[in-house]
């Protein structure tokens, strides 16, 4: 019997063809801003450095999505499509998603050749270990907009400043 979730990706796969063409900036966008509010602040000064200027180009195979990002000194933002890679990142959305919760880890998805890292190594294992240390991203809901109060406020999603 197939599981629910199987189910859900295999839906979400269907629309490939439609994701491909869709323009990839603003899904790039809304990524860097995620990151650069959840994970950045949580990467030591010193890895923040070693890992700027790297772009990272992060491909979900099985629904033709691909954006790049790259980090800079005020954290990390879309990077444009012309751009060369540093690094590139290919996964099925349900193991960047396993990823992300921490319900699988990079070495075991590396090893299973479900993620795929192509690129400069000594860049994918400084990304990898830092993934690794820091754990997973707290992802639990943002506040409606206009709420600024709260432990978990997002000032990017309320627009303050």
């Amino acid at each position: 019997m197939m599981r629910h979730q199987d189910a859900l990706w295999q839906a979400l796969a269907c629309g490939a063809p439609v994701f491909r063409r869709l323009p990839t900036w603003p899904l790039a966008q809304l990524a860097a801003r995620a990151l650069t509010e959840r994970w950045w602040p949580l990467v030591p000064p010193d890895v923040q450095v070693q890992l700027s200027g790297g772009t990272v180009e992060v491909v979900v195979t099985d629904l033709g999505l691909c954006v790049r990002l790259v980090a800079g000194a005020r954290g990390i933002s879309a990077a444009p499509v012309s751009s060369t890679h540093t690094l590139r990142i290919q996964a099925q959305a349900r193991h960047f998603m396993a990823l992300m919760q921490g319900d699988e880890d990079p070495d075991t998805l590396f090893f299973d050749r479900r993620l795929v890292m192509e690129g400069d190594t000594a860049y994918g294992l400084l990304l990898k270990n830092t993934l690794d240390a820091l754990g997973p991203i707290d992802w639990r809901p943002w506040h409606p907009p206009g709420r600024t109060s709260g432990p978990r406020s997002s000032s990017w999603m309320t627009g303050a400043q």
